[in-house]
């Protein structure tokens, strides 16, 4: 399992328009290339950056075949592929596996307040729709409405395929929570920009060299096995 091509600044990809409010994927080109050549080591495509509530499954595709389009092989690629309904997230991971995204990410189930068993099966669904493809929990519950508590994320890394947590919630100490219950082989992202010097300190104090997933560009910490990211 290949989890240092996680490490580095990881930034999370902005919706692209055009003066008429549609997807631009010329515009997506454009701010793929000029992140890449700045250096950074991935990008986050559809997330919250990426306003992915509020465009409909194709617009997500377009965008996310943009960005393949011009920088795939060049950084990682983690798509997010979370949806209000099950059936559009499988049909967003298989379409993310099938242009060869690195990882795929899903925030849980929004607006009613699910039981976990019930989270886990959503989560699991949307990845044996892309089975051959890493899958990274978004935890936001600030957002969600719904936390990744750690009997939540101990279940979910029964799954092979869950290599780690984007953590942007905003006690510090969940960072930690993760990192101790992943264990070797995973990876902890730190999303809020205003938490990088603390997540990075924790990180450290568990040997690793995380990344940074962030909506402004950070610098990656030091420890081995692990992330840390932002939005």
């Amino acid at each position: 399992m290949n989890l240092k091509k996680y490490h580095g600044v990881i930034p999370a990809f902005y919706a692209c328009y055009d003066e008429n409010n549609e997807v631009s994927p010329e515009r997506c080109r454009k701010l793929a290339r000029h992140l890449v050549n700045k250096g950074v080591k991935g990008l986050y495509v559809g997330g919250s950056s990426g306003e992915c509530i509020y465009l409909e499954k194709e617009e997500r595709m377009a965008t996310l075949e943009a960005v393949m389009g011009e920088v795939k092989g060049e950084c990682a690629i983690i798509a997010h592929v979370g949806c209000n309904n099950t059936r559009e997230s499988m049909q967003l991971a298989a379409h993310a596996e099938s242009l060869g995204v690195d990882a795929i990410a899903s925030i849980p189930p929004i607006y009613f307040h699910l039981p976990e068993y019930s989270i886990a099966q959503y989560w699991n669904d949307i990845s044996s729709a892309a089975p051959n493809t890493d899958f990274v929990i978004y935890n936001i519950p600030q957002l969600a409405g719904v936390a990744l508590t750690p009997s939540l994320f101990t279940e979910m890394r029964k799954n092979p395929k869950v290599i780690g947590v984007k953590n942007s919630s905003m006690p510090t100490q969940d960072i930690d929570t993760f990192v101790r219950i992943g264990g070797e082989n995973c990876v902890v992202f730190n999303g809020p920009d205003e938490q990088f010097v603390s997540g990075r300190a924790i990180g450290a104090a568990r040997k690793p060299l995380p990344s940074s997933m962030r909506s402004t560009p950070s610098f990656p910490s030091s420890a081995p096995a692990r992330a840390i990211c932002t939005p």
